[in-house]
């Protein structure tokens, strides 16, 4: 509403107008003036402004003009007197996603909105959810949509009013000015809106003075891309590159935009300017218009004048009447039409902007009213072709075409009725695309597509979902009226029809192959589309007896007038047995023949409904149907399809091969291939049955061969027979076997899919998308498979990956046809090859019989008497005669297999006839005929197939032949119980013959024994051969190995000696478990183990020893923020040393760290290096290399695993250690904590002498200070040396070397600068990384709940203890007072007096990363100038021990530091370590100064356990990996308690199991300490500001919590604002799944900027939220992406699945998901386990990517 001061005047100039005789007249006089001084002005003003003086000015005396009074109050009036709508009618953007209820809904197309669906009944039904191609609306509130449940909570308006649409409540007054006002302002609209070029302005609103502004308006298309509009504006009109873009970007929106303002001539220069520039690029010039600045002014604010239409209609059912009664009255003068089919004829014209208003003025308008929508849809069928013919011509798309109302309309069953009844909507439909394919009709007016174009024929086919709606459901009642419609409809569809029957013909290729491939998906693209046309036109006809005769009559009477493949010759006469056919000779492989026959098939189709009624009785004349005539064209098209299958018409090429592949998929095989089969069906039932299998031999072109008439020695020739007549009886066993189909048998639609269901999982178990795929859709896309799965299938769930599979019920195997006429060629060979299978392992025989079909309905039970009939017996009798002679080349297994088939039908039929009917009764007769001697070469059938089993050629069939055989003698059984006396014509089985049958099952015997040692053999050569080949296998890469020995090859490699692994727990027997202690006086010795390893690329083995050729590891360094406690911290860490402190001190959050993991693979260093330059030369010219691996930064595949990898980790023998303990005891008693304190000052302050570093604090030299702290003399600078050192390892240069390779990488990834391996940080990061990774290993333990030993893989376990040894030999390498100066920094946290001004405070130390560091660095103490030195075992398990002691303590007091909420414990008993724990908490308190209330010392104790536990296990696996003493038994088993496994923890690490002691024994040592630490200026802030510390244990992290349900997503995204966007585009809601943040993926609006380049929002967020590394769940496409740097990733299976155990990306299938636990703990583990970047390398691997994603955008 306008502002306060503005109000008067609105309401003035409101009445000024009322009173005026000519108010409209008054009104434009007011637009005129007004509207050109706001919009398009010389100077642009911002948006806001311009729309707040357009509501003042504009808006708001319209409002008062219409209310007749300050709006607002009349606003609060009408709200008052009027109901809230019934009809929610959102109108979706593009990307919404919209559900639609599979039990309730009257068509797939009624679909609700997110909001709705939550409230409704239906969220408990079956529903689908998709993306909506934006443009429908919500179909909530509309009666006709839904079966039951019609609206939502929100929608429903209570069971009283619930069917009455909105009352109009209007006063009459005001309901007389809204007509008024709407009437003067929608023609103002509608005139501006279908605005020309050339138009000039009426005089109402022409100005007084003509201004020469002008603006250049360019407009969208869809032929040119971006980049072409950028270019010609840069060269048009002078702009730069960002403004051309944002032009560019605006014209695709909104549909146009104003590109240049100046005079009339500077414009018209613009324009040639741009049609020349856009024409040089594409053929088409760019649509540009030059408009004066008034009618641009007069165009913005009609369209903005839309959006207030919207605003007002919402408010009042009244004022959508209103509204409605004007768009719709006809106009003033005769013809001219009402302004809305002004606005739709104009539609192609407008651009995108003005397109969009009106369609929604339309949806919120006329679609909501009842009656007005009924004469919204008369006028839209009135226009519908004219409609049509400009959609073909526009290239926008149809979501933006007014033609997409069509499913507004035509889907609502009332109005559709009325449609055909009083429009006739079916003629209208059909002339339309007559007339739009007119131009493709031949001179026989039949269809001919060659050369069309496929743009504007895939805009026609849209057409037929037009005709798809209409008739979408049925009649339940017929009026006279609707009959005739229909009919007059249906007669014009038939014409469509007929130019289609026989289109495209193919005529076989001779000699040579066909030059140019016929063009013939247009063809099968109609059919398509007219497959559910068809089956509904089908239905409908079958709701009304009278309808169904008419429209076969038409049927009939249309397909006679057919003149395609005329006979060429007059009908003669075919003789075979003794029966005469009269017919006209057609060779389908010599004349033409067409493979679309719609109206065949669609008569078939009524045939049988007619049946299925009953209405075939009141059929008059049925003798004018000439069988053989109507089967002719359906034959043709079969044998056309055995015979290409034959490989007979190889030279017509693929085009063929391609339709007759589609005549028999699942897409058309309903509406050809199987109405093809229905039609010979008929003739079967109505013809004699020895004429119709003549003819069927006529046309197959085998009648010669089987009168034997005619014989040949050419190889191909008697291929080709042999196949054809494999196809032959194919099609004979589908005509008598396949009767489910309703009305060709008693059998319902259900039984048909039971059925189909049955045959796809006998081919193997499958999934329910490709049961789905393989099931036939109806015209709602309902495959009624969920109806019968749980009848027919078991489902097996899916693991963690993989899908859901059904099995078939084994009860219903036996329904298992092998020659089901639904199969393909490849499935039938593997049902067949899987029923024998599991037959074979349910120790059965191998005999597929055929399955009992059910009973032909009366009108159909004469096709079995096919079976009996003389020629089936003689050719059955001829095609094994042919076997029975053993001439290879006359027959082929398959055709006696499919001949035993029809044997075993016919066998099955007469036994099925005696059981239920007296043997005088039946006259099926063909087990007396199959006896019987033939006449030619007296055998009999029986005879021949006694023969044949023998034959070791028939070896798979012989099964089958004995069940034929057995079959016999139970039909024989069945006829002489019923009559004794057997016929003596019949030939008996003789005693000789089973005396003969015996011997053979013995050979038989004999034969499998003699098989079975073959394979045996043949397995031991195999082994043999594969042996040969390993030794051979550098011979393959004589790339990579041109030097190597090729000795060293036998043997097996021996595995790594395992010191962790749960096997060794026997190598600490009971008496030694003392010395189960990795530190200290106790610790235990190293046991000596070699390890042999071979490399996986020359396969040589090699020990590992320290003075030999380097081994290595592949390894991956990685950043890493799995343990961040601060999620999205940046760690300012650069190279130049500014920032924190990090990398010598680890923040205690842990905000990025540095792992480094490997695969376990090992290698030569030489062949590792060989390997990497080979990879460097081959992958540089790999297409898209960079998103697999990086080759700048390093990176290769593990040649083993395919694992990412960026360096390698030399493996460092552990060295053999026998501990001598007495030694250890003497010096234990002299170098207590504060001597060992004393002597590591002593010795620190000496070297920083000869280093001349005086850099300390503020404190100054304090050796006094330190001296008073441990009360004996002053130490000596040497005396450290006094208790023991050694000689260093030494390594040999290619460790050396290694080592570098590994420590640089390390550094170059942890703190992404530049590889230096001078750089005093290097060994820094290696110990940073080492901790680590320990951490990172510790923390997927205890989220597995594993053992802390004994559960590590092998290849976790080998990394580790590579990377430690790596770690502890850093200092070999690096500059000893580099490492020197670290170890003074470090220990300064522990000990004050060494520290200086920036060493940090206890609160901001990562303890574990101090402990590795001290651990590490301290032997370089032992440094001398002259010789190198390092400490003596001894030594060193006291300097572990005494730092560990230090850094144990310390991390206490942190805990307690940073613990404010005690767990108050009940009062247990008062232990030792309760007091203590009470005692150094008072102390703590008291040192910080802390007024803590009363803390029970149990609670105490219980946190500082629970806090310590990760630091003590994480140095439990450390010293392990050091020192590699075996850990004890407590620590290999989750099944001890944790308290034990606290107790077993400390004793392994020298500590006392109640580790508050440490305080006691030390006491002397630590007070001073503990005084220091606590009273840290630092330590002070931190409490004092009550600052967020890290808490301990620190918190673990997890992927964030998912909804179960999708659609709870869904629901979330829906409601996804864009901050940094205000349009409502289609946006891409992305989730971080590692911190929940919702991001605005893929969209302009959000890309920012990192290292200088643009990058989309996941990418920015990546960077900062997992330094690099992202898992994100895109919710609309439902998948996860997985990032790894600006420019990899890849997608990732999202852990949401469906009832059926599968994915569904991009929501293709819509079923209702929910979430998979199993699979999101997969996810998590692929995280935690740092394996992101190495999935992503290997599904990159597998894809050959063609075209490179750009993962930056998004």
């Amino acid at each position: 509403m306008a502002e306060g001061e503005k109000s008067p005047d609105g309401l003035d100039l409101s009445k000024e107008w009322l009173q005026a005789a000519d108010s409209r007249a008054e009104l434009l006089l007011y637009l005129k003036e007004q509207v050109p001084q706001i919009f398009c002005l010389k100077k642009e003003s911002s948006p806001q402004e311009r729309e707040e003086i357009m509501q003042s000015l504009l808006f708001h005396p319209l409002e008062c003009f219409l209310f007749g009074e300050d709006p607002q109050e009349g606003l609060e009036k009408l709200k008052q007197g009027s109901t809230s709508s019934q009809l929610c009618g959102r109108v979706f953007k593009e990307g919404e996603t919209v559900y639609s209820c599979r039990d309730c809904a009257i068509d797939p197309t009624c679909v609700l909105c997110m909001d709705c669906f939550q409230d409704s009944v239906h969220k408990s039904h079956r529903y689908k959810m998709h993306a909506s191609s934006g443009g429908g609306f919500c179909d909530c509130g509309d009666v006709e949509a839904w079966k039951i449940g019609p609206c939502c909570s929100k929608h429903d308006p209570g069971a009283a009013t619930a069917m009455v649409t909105d009352e109009c409540v209007l006063e009459p007054e005001l309901y007389e000015r809204a007509e008024k006002l709407f009437r003067v302002l929608l023609h103002y609209l509608t005139d501006f809106l279908v605005w020309e070029e050339n138009f000039e302005l009426s005089a109402e609103l022409q100005p007084r003075q003509k201004d020469n502004a002008y603006y250049c308006v360019l407009y969208n298309d869809e032929h040119h891309s971006y980049d072409h509009v950028i270019y010609t504006l840069q060269r048009s009109v002078n702009c730069d590159q960002t403004e051309a873009q944002t032009h560019t970007q605006l014209i695709d929106k909104e549909g146009r935009r104003a590109v240049k303002r100046g005079t009339l001539r500077s414009c018209q220069q613009a324009k040639d300017l741009i049609r020349s520039n856009s024409e040089h690029i594409s053929l088409q010039p760019l649509r540009v218009e030059i408009l004066h600045a008034a009618i641009m002014a007069h165009q913005t604010f009609a369209l903005r004048l839309g959006s207030w239409f919207q605003k007002i209609i919402s408010y009042s059912a009244g004022f959508r009447q209103a509204f409605c009664q004007v768009a719709l009255e006809p106009g003033t003068d005769g013809d001219r039409p009402c302004l809305i089919s002004r606005l739709m004829l104009h539609d192609a014209r407008m651009y995108k902007g003005a397109r969009k208003i009106v369609h929604e003025l339309i949806f919120c308008s006329m679609l909501l009213e009842t009656e007005f929508k009924r004469q919204f849809a008369f006028e839209f069928t009135k226009h519908f072709k004219q409609l049509q013919k400009d959609f073909i011509h526009d290239d926008h798309d149809r979501s933006i075409s007014i033609t997409a109302l069509s499913v507004q309309i035509f889907t609502v069953p009332t109005l559709a009725r009325q449609l055909i009844e009083e429009g006739n909507v079916i003629k209208v439909v059909v002339d339309t695309v007559m007339e739009l394919l007119r131009e493709h009709l031949d001179d026989n007016n039949r269809f001919f597509f060659l050369g069309y174009n496929s743009d504007k024929f895939s805009r026609i086919q849209v057409i037929f979902h037009d005709l798809r709606y209409i008739l979408i459901s049925k009649p339940s009642t017929w009026t006279d009226e609707l009959r005739r419609q229909f009919l007059e409809g249906f007669k014009v569809f038939l014409g469509f029809l007929k130019c289609m029957q026989g289109m495209e013909e193919v005529k076989r290729q001779f000699g040579q192959h066909i030059a140019v491939e016929p063009e013939w998906e247009a063809g099968f693209s109609l059919q398509i589309q007219l497959r559910h046309i068809l089956a509904m036109f089908q239905d409908w006809c079958s709701s009304d007896p009278e309808i169904l005769l008419l429209a076969f009559k038409e049927c009939h009477k249309d397909l006679m007038q057919c003149n395609h493949q005329p006979f060429r010759r007059e009908a003669i006469d075919f003789y075979m047995c003794k029966h005469i056919l009269h017919v006209r000779p057609y060779k389908v492989s010599q004349e033409p023949v067409s493979i679309h026959l719609p109206i065949s098939r669609l008569l078939a189709g009524l045939y049988v409904l007619l049946c299925k009624t009953g209405a075939i009785g009141h059929l008059d004349n049925p003798e004018i149907y000439d069988y053989t005539q109507l089967v002719e064209h359906p034959l043709r098209c079969v044998v056309l399809a055995a015979q290409v299958s034959a490989e007979m018409w190889r030279r017509n090429g693929l085009s063929l091969v391609s339709q007759v592949y589609y005549y028999q998929d699942v897409k058309c095989r309903d509406e050809m291939y199987d109405k093809d089969i229905l039609m010979l069906q008929i003739a079967a039932s109505k013809m004699d049955p020895n004429h119709f299998l003549m003819l069927i031999l006529l046309r197959f072109e085998l009648f010669d061969y089987f009168n034997g008439s005619c014989s040949s020695k050419d190889q191909d020739e008697l291929i080709q027979w042999n196949r054809l007549t494999e196809e032959m009886l194919y099609l004979l066993i589908v005509i008598v076997g396949e009767r489910y189909v309703p009305g060709i048998s008693q059998v319902t639609r259900e039984d048909v899919t039971m059925r189909e269901v049955v045959h796809l999982l006998c081919i193997e178990p499958m999934a329910h998308s490709s049961l789905v795929k393989g099931l036939p859709e109806n015209e709602s896309h309902e495959t009624g498979l969920e109806t019968v799965i749980s009848k027919v299938a078991t489902f097996k769930k899916p693991g963690v990956s993989g899908h859901g599979l059904y099995e078939v019920k084994k009860e219903l195997q036996v329904e298992f046809n092998p020659f089901y006429y639904h199969y393909s060629r490849s499935q039938h060979s593997k049902a067949e090859e899987s029923q024998k299978k599991r037959r074979t392992h349910e120790g059965n025989d191998k005999a597929l019989r055929p399955p009992l079909p059910p009973a032909f309905c009366p009108a159909f039970s004469n096709i079995v008497r096919l079976l009996c009939c003389d020629i089936i017996v003689h050719i059955l009798r001829r095609v094994l005669q042919r076997a029975a002679e053993e001439r290879a080349t006359h027959w082929t297994e398959a055709m006696i297999q499919r001949a035993l088939h029809v044997i075993g039908q016919a066998l099955l039929e007469e036994k099925s006839q005696l059981e239920d009917s007296t043997v005088e009764e039946v006259t099926f007769d063909f087990s007396l005929k199959a006896r019987r001697i033939g006449s030619e070469h007296g055998k009999s059938m029986f005879l021949l197939l006694a023969k044949i089993k023998a034959l070791p050629s028939l070896e798979a069939q012989k099964d089958m032949v004995k069940w034929v055989l057995q079959m016999f003698e139970i039909v024989k059984c069945l006829r002489e119980k019923s009559s004794p006396t057997a016929s003596m014509s019949v030939e008996t089985t003789k005693p000789e013959e089973v005396t003969k049958i015996n011997s053979v099952q013995d050979k038989e015997k004999a034969e499998r024994k003699r098989k079975a040692e073959a394979a045996k053999l043949h397995r031991q050569k195999i082994m043999a051969q594969m042996s040969a080949m390993q030794k051979n296998f550098i011979e393959s890469n004589k790339m990579l190995y041109d030097n190597m020995p090729d000795s060293g090859m036998q043997g097996e490699p021996v595995t790594i000696a395992d010191s962790l692994g749960s096997g060794n727990s026997s190598s600490c027997p009971m008496e030694q478990r003392e010395l189960c202690v990795a530190i200290g006086p106790q610790r235990g010795s190293t046991p000596a183990e070699r390890e042999l390893l071979t490399c996986i690329l020359c396969q040589e083995e090699q020990e590992v020893v320290a003075q030999g050729s380097a081994m290595v590891l592949t390894a991956c360094v990685q950043r890493s923020t799995v343990l961040t406690q601060c999620r999205g911290k940046i760690l300012t860490n650069r190279a130049d040393g500014s920032g924190t402190s990090y990398p010598r001190f680890m923040l205690p959050d842990l905000a990025v760290g540095t792992h480094t993991g490997s695969c376990g693979h090992v290698m030569h260093a030489t062949c590792w290096q060989k390997y990497f330059e080979a990879v460097q030369n081959t992958t540089r010219n790999r297409l898209h290399t960079e998103l697999i691996i990086d080759l700048e930064n390093g990176e290769y595949l593990c040649p083993l695993c395919k694992s990412l990898c960026n360096t390698v980790v030399p493996l460092i023998p552990l060295e053999s250690l026998t501990f001598n303990y007495e030694n250890a005891e003497i010096i234990g008693q002299h170098l207590t904590m504060p001597r060992w304190i004393q002597i590591i000052s002593a010795r620190i302050k000496g070297l920083k002498s000869f280093t001349q570093d005086n850099d300390c604090s503020a404190e100054g030299n304090s050796a006094e200070g330190e001296t008073g702290l441990c009360g004996q003399g002053q130490p000596d600078f040497r005396s450290i040396l006094s208790y023991g050192v050694q000689e260093p390892r030494k390594f040999s240069d290619s460790i050396a070397q290694m080592l570098v390779v590994c420590a640089t990488t390390v550094h170059r990834v942890g703190l992404q600068t530049a590889p230096n391996e001078l750089c005093p940080r290097v060994p820094l990061m290696a110990w940073n990384t080492c901790a680590f990774t320990i951490q990172a290993i510790d923390n997927v333990l205890q989220e597995e709940e594993k053992s802390l030993f004994g559960s590590l893989q092998n290849r976790q376990l080998a990394g580790l203890k590579a990377i430690v040894q790596f770690s502890a030999s850093q200092r070999l390498k690096s500059s000893q007072t580099v490492i020197q100066r670290h170890f003074t920094d470090m220990l300064g946290v522990l000990l004050p007096v060494l520290s200086r001004n920036n060493t940090p405070s206890l609160l901001e130390v990562d303890f574990f990363h101090l402990l590795v560091g001290l651990v590490l660095s301290i032997p370089s103490l032992y440094q001398e100038e002259a010789v190198d030195l390092q400490p003596s075992a001894v030594s060193s398990a006291y300097n572990h021990l005494h730092i560990l002691h230090l850094v144990t303590m310390a991390h206490i007091t942190q805990i307690l530091l940073s613990s404010t909420d005690f767990n108050l414990v009940a009062g247990g008993e008062e232990t030792e370590e309760v007091r203590a724990a009470a005692e150094l908490h008072s102390a703590v308190s008291q040192h910080t100064g802390r007024l803590v209330p009363d803390v029970s010392g149990s609670s105490v104790a219980e946190r500082v356990k629970r806090g310590i536990e990760p630091f003590l296990r994480c140095a439990a696996l450390f010293f392990n990996c050091l020192t590699g003493v075996h850990p004890p038994e407590e620590l290999l088993s989750t099944s001890v308690t944790s308290q034990g496994q606290m107790e077993a923890l400390c004793n392994y690490l020298a500590l006392p199991s109640n580790v508050f002691q440490l305080f006691q024994e030390h006491r002397d040592t630590v007070n001073p300490l503990l005084q220091r630490w606590c009273g840290s200026p630092a330590v002070t802030k931190a409490l004092k500001d009550k600052t967020q510390t890290v808490r301990y244990p620190r918190r673990r992290n997890r992927l964030i919590d998912l909804p179960e349900d999708y659609s709870a997503l869904l629901n979330q995204a829906s409601h996804f604002q864009c901050p940094k966007s205000t349009d409502d585009e289609r946006k891409h809601p992305t989730l971080c799944l590692f911190c929940g943040a919702m991001l605005c993926s893929q969209s302009t609006c959000c890309v920012s900027q990192l290292d200088g380049e643009d990058v989309g929002a996941c990418t920015a967020h990546a960077a900062t939220c997992g330094a690099g590394v992202g898992m994100f769940l895109r919710i609309r496409e439902c998948e996860v992406i997985l990032m790894a740097s600006k420019t990899r990733g890849s997608t990732y299976p999202a852990p949401y699945l469906d009832d059926y155990g599968e994915t569904d990306p991009h929501l293709g299938r819509g079923n209702p998901l929910h979430l998979c636990p199993e699979r999101y703990r997969k996810l998590n583990q692929l995280w935690q386990q740092h394996c992101i970047l190495e999935e992503i390398a290997r599904s990159l691997e597998v894809v050959n990517v063609m075209f490179a994603f750009e993962w930056q955008t998004l």
